[in-house]
């Protein structure tokens, strides 16, 4: 371990909250903001996918410094980043499909492979995938690196299902919403591994969200539920405000020793 890492390790308290019901429902929440924000960026305020995606990578590269900065977790900005880099992973995605071409089946096989050489080179360099052990920098950037590797993943493999395979909105968010399920059954009935349980749920919760998100904004005639990117984009953003501040208060009175 080198010296910024020894003393990062002293230093920085773990910088990922704990997995409860409250981060699944944010989670899930923020994936859905990533498919429905993008697209109102993209369309309704006509940004394009290009000038979308480069005020995004700026917001998430100013988001990201802030949580890189920081020596513990602190909600307000870890769950920013995690929007932001829900919105830029959605527009990775879609850029590489619309703007160049790459098919839905090719950009899930190489999100999945970006993914797992993720995986792969963190453990190699650490020894452990733990989110409970995310307290030095250099593990938060693997950290990061897979939590954006997700989102492209999820978003790739959601509209493969919807939209590749013709399942629709309603079957692919019922389809995931199923394999979540079973990942939970299997950890807390069958014992399967808290670690791989964890990131095959992060993985699942991408396209469910995606998915969820698509139904309640996309036109009755296109199989969703005609709400639109707007109010679907402002409903589950100010759920997540509502939930971080929870997070932030309780923070603050646990630290304070109330």
């Amino acid at each position: 371990m080198n010296a910024l890492s020894r003393e990062d390790a002293h230093r920085m308290l773990n910088k990922v909250p704990e997995v409860t019901l409250f981060f699944w429902i944010i989670k899930i929440m923020a994936t859905t903001v990533g498919e429905t924000a993008a697209d109102f960026l993209n369309v309704n305020l006509n940004f394009g996918l290009t000038g979308t995606s480069a005020v995004m990578g700026g917001l998430l590269l100013v988001a990201l410094l802030a949580q890189l900065r920081s020596r513990k977790y602190i909600p307000s900005i870890y769950w920013v980043a995690v929007v932001l880099i829900s919105v830029f992973g959605t527009l990775v995605t879609d850029n590489m499909v619309d703007n160049f071409g790459v098919s839905l089946n090719t950009t899930t096989a190489l999100f999945s492979v970006a993914l797992l050489a993720t995986f792969g080179l963190w453990y190699a360099s650490e020894k452990t995938l733990s989110i409970h052990t995310i307290f030095t920098t250099r593990r938060e950037l693997f950290y990061w690196a897979a939590i954006l590797f997700t989102f492209a993943l999820g978003t790739a493999a959601g509209d493969l299902a919807a939209e590749g395979l013709q399942l629709g909105y309603t079957v692919s968010a019922l389809m995931f919403g199923a394999m979540i399920g079973a990942v939970t059954i299997g950890y807390y009935v069958l014992r399967l591994n808290a670690v791989p349980a964890f990131w095959i749920a992060y993985i699942l919760t991408r396209p469910f969200g995606a998915s969820f998100g698509d139904l309640l904004s996309q036109p009755v005639a296109n199989g969703g539920l005609g709400l639109g990117t707007v109010v679907t984009s402002a409903i589950f953003l100010l759920t997540i405000l509502g939930l971080v501040a929870y997070l932030t208060a309780t923070e603050r009175r646990v630290a304070g020793g109330a």
